[in-house]
């Protein structure tokens, strides 16, 4: 790179941080202060297309050169179908790790769903009236997580890409090496969400084990594995479409499994079920490091 598109990686840096924090501040004081849910949402919504507004004026208004992402749709169909249902495997397969370590902790009985609609009607209650069960929400939820969601949840999680995979994750690897470029990739979008994290509990909520250091240790390790694998999509590709249907199917199904806990064992969401814990994330940080490993010792 030269000294001035060094320059503009850093102005990056501070644009996608500056005005995604300035979101995630301001949204939170609504959800805290005002409790409004739809103006912290839209701060959400806001937030993803900080990284897409930070390469535009960088690429566009500082430098004067071409974005350079790949728009358009190419890529091996194994490679899509890896986007779109992978996500959905490693949530499955996260689940499973933590319920065979906490055996105890699978719940059947309906419990969280009955905390999510209130408590004002029982398990029984629930399925009589309402035809809701931990079985039918799971197939339902489930089923439009896995067909529909990743074709929705792609257009707000494409202004991420642009920033981190199109743009960051080429510029750090050609810098650090692929492997420091990932890990460093990797903690620099877990660090994005830490005023977040902090100040409403996002992902793991604000009363769990270890709150709040390790929560933000934990995202920071399912950053980096996510990031690689979708970096690694990216890179098979050049089609940032299909990296942000990944991370869109992903945000469509990752909540899913805390269906089968109760609301006390909340606590523990730091390990699992869901594939954002410490435990449930080892499958997909397994298959991340081993990617990279591997094409670590084929270029050499």
């Amino acid at each position: 790179m030269s000294a001035k598109e060094k320059q503009g990686f850093s102005l990056y840096f501070l644009i996608a941080f500056g005005l995604a924090w300035l979101c995630q501040v301001g949204g939170c004081m609504a959800l805290l202060q005002q409790k409004n849910a739809v103006l912290y949402q839209l701060a959400l919504i806001a937030t993803m297309f900080c990284p897409l507004l930070a390469v535009l004026l960088v690429q566009k208004v500082f430098l004067r050169q071409p974005v350079g992402i790949g728009w358009k749709v190419q890529g091996k169909r194994r490679f899509w179908l890896a986007a779109w249902f992978g996500p959905a495997v490693f949530t499955l397969l996260g689940a499973v790790l933590y319920f065979a370590v906490f055996p105890s902790r699978l719940d059947f009985s309906c419990s969280w769903l009955v905390a999510a609609y209130g408590g004002e009607m029982d398990a029984q209650t629930l399925r009589s009236e309402l035809g809701v069960s931990t079985l039918s929400y799971l197939l339902q939820n489930g089923l439009f997580a896995v067909i529909l969601a990743p074709a929705i949840n792609m257009f707000p999680a494409l202004g991420e890409e642009v920033g981190w995979r199109g743009y960051m994750m080429p510029r750090l690897k050609e810098r650090f090496g692929l492997l420091n470029g990932r890990l460093l990739g990797g903690v620099v979008w877990g660090v994005w969400h830490w005023p977040l994290m902090l100040l409403v509990g996002y992902e793991y909520g604000t009363n769990y084990l270890g709150a709040p250091v390790l929560g933000l240790v934990v995202w920071c390790v399912v950053c980096f594995a996510l990031n690689t694998l979708l970096d690694l999509l990216y890179e098979k590709t050049g089609c940032i479409w299909v990296s942000a249907i990944a991370h869109g199917a992903f945000n469509a199904i990752a909540a899913l499994p805390q269906v089968l806990i109760t609301p006390a064992d909340a606590y523990y969401n730091v390990l699992g079920p869901m594939p954002i814990g410490l435990i449930s994330v080892l499958p997909m940080l397994a298959v991340a490091v081993g990617l990279t490993l591997h094409q670590m010792k084929q270029e050499q």
